[in-house]
């Protein structure tokens, strides 16, 4: 019950701080670098060393590669039959995509599943959401904007990702079963635990609430696919085609079905694909996720 009243609570701070001008307009900005360079990273090399590696693991990572290609095919058909323009199909497929994994993953994977849960979420945000969002994401918005990055760039990117860093050589340590001092685990367990706080503040600092105006289609649409239909076509295929159960599987589907993504809706506004739409996808997404987060779970739980 603390998780969940730290989630709320977090969230409403972030706002309240941006309104009463206690955190400047851009904040967020120095909040998720140290989120994603400081704390991301120290929960990686925490947790990942201490999974016990199985075939089982498979299914968390393929949730984010699922998540966006199925994006692809589904929006680029949908926007050309309903006459969308290029940048607003592409920011659609970059909003809609890419879930919230780590800001709104993680609390609310630790509300609900304790900090165990994280194990799994790890799996899912880092070989899964960074890598897809660095690769294909890149390529998205590339083709949709009309730039483009070159495959070396594409590279150099992420393989100078803090997280993605931590992630190689969290896996190594893994590997080789080495196991980190109990001194600086325990400075790792502290570092990360920074991650839902600061997290949900960030996130309660960028919720916009504005009139989705010309946007209400496209929007509907997105967020339809991000939070039901997705979640939908993960459950179908994990739990009733393929069998699978357990908490991993759980948590695999409720990633499936977090919010979308702030960093991919970012990367879409800075290429001007939309960035109104990228806005309202945020700051109707977010809290609308956790209404339909709320729905799956007690789903999973009946079964």
């Amino acid at each position: 019950m603390s998780n969940i009243i730290l989630l709320f609570l977090c969230i409403a701070l972030g706002a309240l701080l941006r309104k009463g001008k206690i955190l400047p307009e851009n904040g967020h900005v120095a909040l998720n670098a140290f989120v994603i360079n400081i704390s991301l990273a120290a929960l990686c090399l925490f947790y990942i060393p201490k999974i016990e590696f199985d075939l089982k693991l498979i299914f968390p990572v393929a949730v984010a590669w699922l998540n966006i290609f199925s994006a692809i095919l589904l929006f680029t058909f949908a926007g050309k039959k309903f006459g969308w323009n290029k940048s607003l199909i592409g920011a659609v497929i970059m909003c809609a995509g890419f879930g919230n994994t780590s800001f709104v993953g993680i609390p609310v994977i630790s509300a609900l599943y304790g900090n165990e849960g994280l194990k799994t979420v790890m799996l899912v945000d880092q070989p899964g959401s960074f890598v897809a969002l660095s690769t294909v994401g890149i390529a998205v918005v590339n083709f949709y904007s009309g730039s483009h990055s070159s495959a070396g760039e594409i590279l150099k990117k992420i393989i100078r990702f803090p997280p993605f860093i931590t992630f190689l050589l969290a896996i190594f340590l893994n590997i080789f079963q080495f196991h980190v001092p109990e001194v600086l685990d325990d400075v790792l367990s502290k570092l990360g635990a920074t991650t839902v706080p600061l997290a949900l503040v960030s996130v309660g600092s960028q919720l916009r609430f504005e009139s989705p105006g010309p946007y209400t289609k496209p929007l509907a649409a997105g967020l339809l696919f991000k939070l039901i239909f997705f979640p939908l076509i993960i459950f179908i295929l994990y739990c009733l085609i393929l069998k699978q159960n357990g908490e991993v599987i759980e948590i695999s589907l409720m990633e499936a079905a977090m919010a979308p993504m702030i960093t991919s809706a970012i990367l879409a506004s800075s290429h001007d694909l939309e960035p109104k739409l990228c806005n309202l996808f945020i700051g109707i997404g977010i809290p609308l996720s956790l209404l339909t987060l709320t729905l799956w779970y007690l789903v999973l739980q009946q079964l």
